[in-house]
């Protein structure tokens, strides 16, 4: 490692590293938290500790680090160690060794295709290098869509922190071989649905084509994957492919719960991330990374997982991170998900992967069981039962859009909250709203709600007319809609997304014969509801759309 410097040698050695390699690290003395939170809006911390601040560049950020004049001193790469690759499948699924791509492909369909019953192998998206991004699914009707919780695991978005890909593989094996014999692990997949997706970047990881050998922490476009999503205040960045097409999969689905695994620590990160604020959760949230920190240290060597508040931190109280997944599903779809940092180093060695498990296979158990607590309701119309897309808000609690929704096609909801006694208010458009006090949550316990909501009545007709044709479909960018012969004159267009979250909210004029046309110009890929009423007369319609 070279002293810290800013002669131009030393940043010559640094573009050629980034050039040769996909990536540097640098390290600069600790520049006080104004310097920090400036370097995270610009370039990837990878970590913060007494040596420093240790910084990953890439193609994409090498030349704006050089041109900001901070001191640096240059790492020299070295071929990662520790690094043992299977020989064949059947030593890859010991989970001692790391599989080659080829192998990894062949477990992800080994699982489902052994385990037909309960198991489904499904792809998130391809990679810029046309990798697959897989993801199974586990639950005991797997072929089915049902109204069961989802939860959603993930892992090594970072491409050169290993240890949660290994983790991941191995808690699907788990759960797959100990279904019929283990009651803990049927009450999982017969009650939720698990949703694992072991390595979020395969260009990242495998960047020597097959075997693991000097994997970097971006895309391959040198883009650091938990940077990437859309921030809730800072201009948007280049979002990549593999972020899209995360952001439409998870859109797609109803995530109650997630978790986004990593390595370079070892600690259990709850949001915000690019806040000092508190989450209006955050003693629920702490609750969680609480009991796997907790539950990691009994079966663990010592020393393990006790960082910052022996094992739990907040995200921006360790350090600011703009255009995290965490803040993007917590903010944007209003989940609940958590980063957990599983080895201080960022390749687990091989040797180590079986004590890694030792330590945090009991701990990912109770985490997915978070999914079945807390309060499971079903919001209909009082008349017809058919399901409100309710907004649900916790009185004098919620803030920050941590709101829940009603699901639009079941009306069903999951609403996390610490033990207490809780009043919740449930609102949607043309109904009136609902209050229902003194709700009761306790901890490790399901409290069920059923609410029904009541129509409000002017007169107006208020019936269905038909459907709309909705055209292209799916949609880029643009939808033609033809309304029923009875919808001509002032039209209100009201578009929602699949959780029901009401995204637009606008008024037009519609001729018979002629196509409205949708303002849909903002809306990111997905599925989406949208419903016009005909101003005056009350008269509805609904249709479906995607955006590809």
């Amino acid at each position: 490692m070279t002293s810290f410097s800013r002669e131009a040698e030393n940043d010559d050695r640094l573009r050629k590293q980034v050039s040769d390699y996909g990536q540097a690290e640098v390290i600069i003395p600790d520049p006080g938290h104004e310097a920090i939170d400036y370097l995270s809006r610009n370039v990837s911390i990878r970590s913060i500790n007494k040596k420093g601040v240790s910084i990953i560049l890439s193609p994409v950020t090498v030349e704006w680090f050089i041109s900001s004049g901070f001191s640096y001193s240059l790492v020299e790469p070295s071929p990662v160690k520790g690094i043992v690759s299977s020989s064949n499948l059947k030593k890859a699924m010991e989970w001692d060794t790391y599989p080659t791509y080829r192998q990894y492909d062949s477990i992800m369909r080994f699982f489902a295709e052994e385990y037909s019953s309960i198991s489904m192998l499904d792809t998130i998206g391809t990679t810029l290098d046309g990798r697959l991004v897989m993801v199974l699914k586990i639950s005991d009707n797997c072929k089915e869509d049902e109204d069961e919780p989802e939860v959603f695991l993930t892992s090594t978005m970072h491409g050169d922190e290993t240890g949660g890909f290994i983790l991941m593989l191995r808690l699907a094996d788990y759960l797959l071989e100990n279904y019929d014999s283990d009651t803990r692990i049927r009450e999982l997949a017969d009650n939720t649905e698990i949703w694992i997706n072991p390595l979020a970047n395969p260009d990242g990881t495998y960047t020597d084509g097959n075997e693991i050998y000097m994997p970097v922490r971006g895309n391959a476009a040198g883009y650091d994957l938990n940077r990437n999503f859309p921030d809730p205040v800072m201009p948007g960045t280049v979002l990549q492919k593999e972020t899209l097409d995360m952001m439409k999969f998870l859109s797609e689905r109803r995530f109650v719960l997630s978790a986004n695994f990593h390595s370079g620590a070892e600690v259990v990160n709850y949001p915000w991330d690019r806040w000092l604020r508190d989450h209006a959760d955050k003693l629920w949230y702490y609750s969680v990374c609480r009991a796997y920190a907790d539950t990691a240290h009994i079966y663990s060597p010592p020393g393990y997982m006790d960082y910052f508040d022996n094992g739990v931190t907040n995200g921006y109280m360790w350090y600011p991170v703009y255009g995290s997944r965490q803040d993007y599903v917590t903010w944007e779809l209003h989940g609940r998900e958590i980063t957990i940092e599983v080895d201080d180093d960022f390749i687990t060695p091989a040797y180590e992967l079986q004590e890694l498990w030792d330590s945090n296979r009991r701990s990912l158990l109770g985490f997915l069981e978070n999914a079945m607590y807390g309060i499971h309701g079903l919001v209909n119309d009082s008349e017809n039962g058919n399901p409100v897309p309710a907004m649900i808000l916790v009185k004098g609690h919620d803030k920050d859009r941590s709101e829940a929704y009603a699901d639009s096609t079941s009306g069903r909801f999951v609403r996390f909250l610490s033990p207490g006694i809780w009043d919740l208010s449930f609102s949607a458009d043309g109904y009136h709203d609902t209050t229902v006090q003194d709700v009761v949550v306790s901890a490790f316990d399901k409290t069920g709600l059923v609410v029904r909501m009541n129509r409000i009545v002017n007169g107006i007709d208020t019936s269905e007319t038909g459907r709309p044709v909705l055209y292209p479909n799916p949609a880029r960018g643009l939808v033609k809609a033809e309304l029923p012969g009875n919808m001509s004159g002032a039209i209100n267009v009201r578009i929602f997304n699949s959780a029901g979250v009401k995204l637009s909210d606008y008024d037009d004029f519609y001729t018979d014969g002629i196509p409205l046309l949708l303002n849909v110009m903002n809306l990111r890929e997905g599925f989406y509801i949208v419903s016009f009423t005909l101003k005056g007369t009350g008269r509805t319609c609904h249709g479906r759309f995607i955006l590809d």
